[in-house]
């Protein structure tokens, strides 16, 4: 059966390409490679989420891109450490939540940043 096996990648567009891998290289620590993007090989048991949201939806604030990216980490406030660093503070933070915990932060293109670090069951899986 044909059918989509999973998310492949992100591409958006962004005023100064430069800067924005520049940040998130200083930020969140992604290895950019000379062609301008980041590859990530998925742990056991890692998973993507696919979701629509509703047209006026908040969640996304305070950005007013139609879309958010989740990236999963291993260390939630290690990675928060390395942003406030770089002078970049969460919009927010949630760490108590059964599905783990979160932090949210804005790039310099405008996109918010959810940061996911899953339960410890659910990392050791």
């Amino acid at each position: 059966m044909a059918k989509v096996l999973g998310l492949g990648g992100i591409f958006f567009k962004v005023e100064d390409p430069t800067a924005v891998r520049e940040w998130y290289a200083r930020v969140l620590g992604f290895d950019v490679h000379d062609w301008g993007g980041t590859i990530f090989t998925a742990s056991k048991g890692n998973t993507a989420t696919w979701s629509p949201f509703a047209a006026d939806t908040q969640y996304f604030a305070p950005s007013t891109a139609p879309f958010m990216i989740n990236f999963v980490v291993d260390d939630i406030d290690g990675v928060l450490a390395k942003a406030a660093a770089e002078g970049v503070e969460p919009t927010g933070r949630q760490d108590e939540d059964g599905m783990g915990r979160f932090a949210w932060l804005m790039d310099p293109a405008g996109v918010k940043i959810e940061l996911w670090e899953p339960p410890a069951a659910d990392a050791e899986a």
